[in-house]
């Protein structure tokens, strides 16, 4: 304990955290292992891990398997450079991805982060139109509630309003952001709008059925197919970015195969290693990747993280592809969603809940009012779970292994702390103001 104090009391001063408030943040929970879906701190109390790390986690921590690959992997070919040189588990994986993914998405570009992963989509697209002799197609139309990532390019594809980014207005590329076409007056706007731009419109960007972190606003599988069918009336790309909901989240592998889409840029991160190490990738169908080939050096995609392809994180990846052929992945997570939207139902008739939502493993409660998200996610962790809301909204991402007695009782702390939170909303007593 002593050595654990050490390290967090002397490491602190020297950190900056992300997405914190570093002058009134709170500090940390330190976490020493993980196991499962349970995360063990210094102070000797377990949590239940109800977000997966941020999405990544699918198959829980320390999956054998998993180390298995990335122990010997490590032993034989830790890293390369991928430039000039490549690796057998980087062309295993790009092969088995593009087995996967529907169609003719089969070029695959590594990179290490999901931001970087949408800016390679971008650079695609844009050099794209370019390599035809098409050099005015250069903008992109996302959505509102989008998030894309925290890179300059990614920041301007994300909801100005959501506030995140609200600081970089004005420093960012001028993109065009329209509304989901839920309906049939928003399908007739988002189809003038790729018809009035067209000419100089690179591509559409949506995140499919589930919109991440601007908000876990979900649309359904027609809309989608209606967003992918009019960029192809009007001559557009189509990006998904698959990096939240891909493997296995909403319920298919790919959220597009819900739709029975196939976008010509797809982007993949989060769970793609199971959690484990980073890793990222931009897969291109056939037709994108032919209008790079020519004899013009100029032509070629000039693109090239240090780390792309990580010998390590692609057998991390291996690794978790053969736990989805083996495993029941996909039926777990039908099972979670049963579960969750049984025992979230309840949070909507609670003072200052505005919607309960379900997709696959993601359930999510919208809250009104003034949101304390810092005594929230204290008292969450009070309850034995590890729960971090975001803006408006708590949610829970669960990995897939969870076992019903656990995920209820993260849907138990989630009920118990919001009904805490509308009885000190309705001037009842309560443990805090929230």
């Amino acid at each position: 304990m002593s050595e654990a104090r050490d390290w967090l009391t002397e490491g602190l001063p020297h950190i900056w955290l992300p997405y914190t408030q570093m002058a009134t943040a709170a500090t940390p929970l330190a976490v020493v292992a993980s196991q499962g879906v349970r995360l063990r701190l210094a102070d000797g109390r377990e949590l239940i891990d109800g977000i997966s790390s941020w999405w990544t986690a699918c198959h829980g921590y320390s999956h054998p398997h998993i180390r298995a690959a990335v122990e010997q992997q490590l032993a034989s070919l830790p890293h390369v450079m991928f430039a000039g040189l490549v690796h057998e588990p980087a062309l295993r994986l790009a092969q088995r991805l593009a087995a996967l993914l529907p169609g003719d998405l089969e070029r695959v570009f590594f990179t290490e982060s999901g931001s970087v992963a949408v800016e390679v989509a971008l650079k695609m697209a844009i050099q794209y139109w370019r390599n035809k002799g098409q050099a005015g197609k250069q903008r992109i139309v996302h959505f509102r509630h989008a998030y894309h990532g925290d890179t300059f390019a990614t920041m301007a594809l994300c909801d100005p309003e959501e506030g995140m980014h609200a600081l970089f207005a004005g420093t960012m590329p001028d993109q065009l952001m329209a509304e989901l076409p839920g309906d049939e007056t928003m399908r007739r706007a988002f189809d003038l709008l790729l018809e009035t731009h067209a000419e100089r419109l690179a591509a559409v960007i949506v995140e499919p059925l589930v919109q991440g972190a601007g908000g876990m606003k979900m649309h359904d599988a027609q809309t989608l197919a209606f967003i992918a069918e009019a960029c192809a009336r009007h001559k557009v790309l189509l990006i998904a970015d698959e990096i939240m909901t891909g493997f296995g989240r909403t319920g298919r592998m790919f959220a597009c195969d819900e739709a029975g889409v196939v976008p010509d840029i797809i982007c993949l991160s989060k769970a793609l290693t199971g959690g484990t190490l980073p890793l990222a990738a931009t897969v291109a169908r056939r037709h994108v990747f032919e209008g790079f080939l020519s004899d013009d050096p100029a032509a070629a995609l000039m693109h090239g993280p240090t780390y792309m392809a990580n010998a390590l994180a692609c057998a991390a990846a291996n690794a978790s592809l053969d736990l989805f052929e083996r495993e029941p992945r996909l039926a777990q997570v039908t099972a979670i969603e049963a579960q969750l939207a049984a025992e979230l139902a309840p949070c909507r008739e609670l003072a200052g809940v505005v919607d309960v939502r379900v997709k696959g493993a993601i359930g999510a409660v919208e809250l009104s009012g003034n949101i304390d998200l810092k005594q929230l996610r204290l008292r969450f962790a009070e309850f034995g779970v590890w729960v971090r809301p975001f803006g408006n909204v708590v949610y829970l991402m669960p990995p897939f292994i969870i076992a019903a007695a656990e995920l209820a009782t993260l849907t138990a702390a989630v009920s118990r702390v919001l009904t805490e939170r509308a009885d000190a909303l309705k001037g009842m007593p309560a443990w805090t103001q929230y």
